[in-house]
């Protein structure tokens, strides 16, 4: 039977005080948004702006005469400092990617359906019958130090995540599906053969297989340009911790940075160069803010634009006047996530061994997923701006997402005899199963530090899990800080036996970079000829038959379903708090701020306050 709200809020409290107890009583307050990991994310479908709508707006264009100038006041809503790595062939989180969104060097633009136009910097032609794409960049485009953008600057990315020395972790399936890309990462070939420069304006790019994905900036295409003339004798190995990348990048957006306080604040000023027109204001000032303080200092005029602003929050700003409330579908999930293997790094490839896995038993993590109450979560915590999710295929994408699939709901009963069933029992009668064979059965689960709430929502997951006899304890002892937490689960940390983590989908729904057999991204280490053969078909040439491809989704949906060794947990709403002295500021996915944050103008000197 469902626990009312209340009922629901009483466990929490008294379960929290063993939570605290076992953790050394630390209730350091955390963001919620670090459960958003920040890869540059998987696929595009046919999703619309339709879907966001719903509950608030999601433009403001408040009244106002324009000040002339100003500097836009942003909050980034976090409990650990950015890592600082500006550069979108090098970052991994989040956080340093909405930093990077103000001084972008997209190439491309996309529309309402999240295809690419031609209204970027760079357009994009498919040769679908001989496998080539041409990417053509505008003349006059310059960086954000005068110098012109050339075709160099789009074929530098390609060999810096190509390169043996390469840090990141976008060298994954999708960029082996390059002619010549895994020669070159291997050392055997000096450049990768299928990238021809035309002209000082145009690419070539030759391509094992094209699908329906390159249109949305998948199949290996890479959607942003690098400064050659900054980096390009930089050592791939040494990249990283630059001060090219660290201090001073070059870039192509509306605003280049122009101071940095490592790990809490960038401030930017406009880009004279920027190929659409000099920016409005005269700079943009983002800050990190801590989750326990966020809510006041909107409420005190502090800020013009918050981001990564948690659901959790939202009572405590939703009768302020001072502000505007835009939200939209967040092309993101959360997912409870099994350890069913390892990364093999010189090989490149998943090793999934299920049977020398704790959690290889798929008995047991079906039961696991209906034994906790994801419904009451959202309720409660996130005031419903939050749902269960039932697929890994966000429902914005609707050509793709599978509304059919029931998804693990919450059933205590049937996740016992799931139990039961495959010989998990209470030898001793402590109230904990031991395993099959008898053996005390401890699971660490590993979850993010995020807002004051976290601690709460975990330890009522943890008391869902031992209501089914589990032994569900925190890996460390408590909530892990968010870079480490990552840092744990790429290593695939023997201590983690479940995560709970989140993707940003991005605009590309293909699963291709975060499940596939190659993909350093793909945390849980589960593949099988079954995955692959669905992941292989939704980008293949087929796929351009749209009937075809929904179908290959549906087989994907469907056998992570089964095998549950990726539980989706919530599908998000994203929540933009917008100060009323800003104008021109949208969140639209027809009509995204990121095109267009030249034009963003302020009506006061100062934000106002409630």
């Amino acid at each position: 039977m469902k626990k009312t709200k209340w009922s629901l809020i009483a466990l929490l409290l008294s379960v929290l005080l063993v939570l605290a107890a076992c953790s050394g009583g630390d209730d350091e307050p955390k963001t919620e948004e670090s459960d958003e990991t920040s890869s540059e994310d998987t696929t595009k479908g046919e999703p619309t702006s339709e879907n966001s709508g719903d509950l608030f707006e999601m433009a403001v264009t408040h009244e106002g005469e324009p000040i002339e100038g100003g500097t836009l006041q942003v909050a980034m809503v976090a409990d650990s400092p950015f890592q600082g790595i500006f550069n979108w062939e090098l970052y991994e989180d989040n956080y340093d990617s909405t930093l990077m969104e103000w001084t972008t060097n997209e190439l491309f633009e996309t529309d309402e359906n999240f295809m690419i136009t031609d209204k970027g910097i760079a357009t994009l032609e498919v040769d679908q019958e001989n496998k080539k794409a041409t990417v053509k960049i505008r003349e006059g485009v310059k960086w954000s130090d005068g110098e012109p953008l050339t075709i160099e600057d789009v074929i530098l990315p390609y060999h810096i995540i190509g390169h043996k020395d390469y840090t990141g972790i976008r060298y994954d399936s999708e960029f082996q599906n390059i002619i010549g890309a895994e020669e070159y990462h291997a050392g055997t070939a000096d450049t990768i053969s299928g990238l021809k420069k035309i002209d000082d304006h145009t690419l070539e790019i030759s391509f094992k297989q094209v699908s329906p994905s390159i249109n949305y900036g998948g199949d290996g295409l890479w959607t942003y340009a690098a400064p050659a003339h900054q980096i390009a004798d930089i050592p791939v190995g040494e990249l990283v911790e630059n001060d090219a990348v660290r201090k001073n990048p070059v870039t192509l957006g509306a605003f280049k940075i122009d101071k940095i306080v490592p790990g809490e604040s960038v401030s930017y000023v406009r880009n004279e160069h920027y190929w659409k027109g000099v920016p409005k204001l005269d700079g943009v000032v983002v800050k990190v803010v801590p989750s326990s303080s966020i809510s006041v200092a909107i409420g005190s005029g502090e800020y013009d634009i918050v981001q990564s602003f948690s659901a959790t929050k939202m009572p405590e700003i939703q009768d302020f006047d001072n502000i505007t409330i835009l939200g939209r579908t967040e092309l993101a999930y959360t997912y409870l996530g099994f350890k069913v293997g390892k990364f093999d790094t010189v090989e490149g490839k998943v090793v999934t061994d299920m049977e020398g896995s704790k959690m290889g038993n798929q008995q047991l993590r079906q039961a696991m997923g209906y034994a906790i109450d994801v419904e009451q979560v959202s309720e409660v915590f996130y005031d419903n701006l939050r749902e269960r999710a039932n697929s890994l295929i966000p429902p914005v994408f609707k050509a793709f997402y599978d509304d059919e699939l029931a998804g693990y709901t919450y059933d205590p009963e049937k996740a016992i005899a799931l139990l039961d069933e495959a010989g998990y029992e209470d030898v001793d009668g402590d109230g904990f199963r031991e395993d099959p064979n008898g053996q005390p059965l401890e699971i660490k689960l590993a979850s993010m530090a995020s807002d004051a709430t976290a601690e709460e929502i975990v330890s009522f997951y943890l008391q869902n899990w031992a209501d089914v006899g589990l032994n569900v304890t925190l890996t460390t002892g408590r909530l892990i800080e968010f870079n480490t937490f990552y840092d744990m689960v790429e290593a695939d940390d023997p201590e983690i036996d479940i995560f709970m983590g989140a993707w940003g989908t991005g605009t590309n729904p293909s699963p291709s970079g975060l499940y596939g057999d190659a993909d350093p991204f793909n945390f849980s280490r589960y593949t099988s000829e079954e995955l692959q053969s669905a992941i292989t078909a939704i980008d293949s040439a087929e796929a351009f038959d749209t009937e075809y491809r929904a179908k290959q989704f549906k087989a994907f949906q469907e056998h992570i379903e089964e095998v549950a060794t990726t539980i989706p947990m919530q599908f998000r709403y994203e929540i933009f708090p917008v100060n009323k002295r800003v104008k021109n500021f949208s969140i639209d996915y027809a009509n995204e701020y990121k095109y267009h944050l030249h034009e963003l103008e302020l009506v006061a000197e100062e934000p106002i306050a409630n």
